[in-house]
């Protein structure tokens, strides 16, 4: 499974573009816009300038071209074509495309020709709500289905993370406007899901908070030290894999024995926070459905 994948199925073309298979089929055969492979057993098999193409097309169809029309265009006109289109509008949906093409060809300089050309027009914070976390959303079920590999989730992964990272140090330069609380932000043991939680770095600092960020497989034992060096904390946790479901509450009544009192609150989110048992929970100890709602409450 970790193999470079660069051979799909209609399957996998249909995860990827949002165009339902049969869809795909009756373009090809009424509209020839694709031409597959063929297996011995007469499977379709498409390559990654299938995939370009039909990512092109779902563009131009969703911006209310027919596909008839679509169809009579050269090889040359459609990228063209939509070139013209993303200048001004359909900005998200063209860069979520182009993002998952430099993913599929492990194409760097794709990734950040695409990043400049959205950050010449939008705050990184719109960049991110609007552009990558759709992005992320969507690599999750992709993963899920075998249509992308670890490699190619690790892949574009990194390169948000760089672009994180960049700004989030743009911000540490800053002095701090919020002195009163200190957040502080890490993950638990065996959690390495942490673009969420460097995303709530991020957020957190933008709104003038001085933070601590710890990240991934951090001991709660090694949290109590904190509390030795700040007066009121907010400690943030961000549950996407680990701990495993039945042991999420277990996880959430040891922090609060271990590090719970009138100076301290537990924040969590992600995926495995709504097994939270809230019932008879203290009032300092806040479970979030989203990153959004998160930062509603900064």
């Amino acid at each position: 499974m970790n193999n470079v994948k660069s051979v799909f199925s209609i399957k996998d073309l249909e995860n990827l573009s949002g165009i339902k298979a049969h869809t795909i089929r009756i373009w090809e055969k009424r509209y020839n816009v694709l031409q597959p492979m063929r297996t011995d057993t007469n499977i379709r098999l498409y390559d990654l300038a299938s995939l370009q193409k039909l990512l092109n097309i779902t563009l131009l169809h969703d911006y209310g071209y027919k596909i008839s029309k679509i169809a009579s265009y050269s090889e040359n006109e459609i990228p063209s074509l939509v070139r013209e289109i993303i200048s001004s509008k359909n900005a998200k949906s063209h860069a979520i495309s182009a993002f998952k093409m430099a993913m599929m060809n492990y194409d760097e300089e794709l990734f950040l020709n695409t990043y400049n050309w959205l950050i010449a027009e939008k705050s990184f914070k719109e960049v991110f709500h609007e552009v990558f976390i759709p992005l992320l959303e969507e690599l999750g079920l992709l993963w899920q289905t075998d249509t992308i590999t670890p490699a190619h989730e690790h892949f574009i992964s990194y390169l948000i993370k760089q672009k994180l990272l960049t700004n989030t140090e743009k911000l540490q330069g800053f002095k701090r406007t919020k002195v009163d609380t200190v957040f502080v932000l890490s993950l638990p043991m065996n959690e390495i899901h942490e673009l969420g939680l460097m995303y709530l770095n991020y957020e957190i600092l933008l709104h003038g908070y001085k933070t601590i960020y710890l990240g991934e497989s951090m001991p709660i034992d090694n949290l109590k030290d904190l509390k030795k060096h700040f007066h009121s904390i907010v400690f943030v946790s961000y549950l996407t894999v680990q701990p495993e479901k039945d042991a999420v509450n277990e996880y959430v009544q040891q922090m609060e024995e271990e590090l719970l009192d009138e100076n301290t609150e537990l924040w969590y989110l992600g995926r495995l926070a709504e097994f939270i048992e809230k019932e008879g929970k203290s009032d300092k100890i806040a479970v979030f459905g989203s990153i959004s709602e998160l930062i509603e409450k900064l």
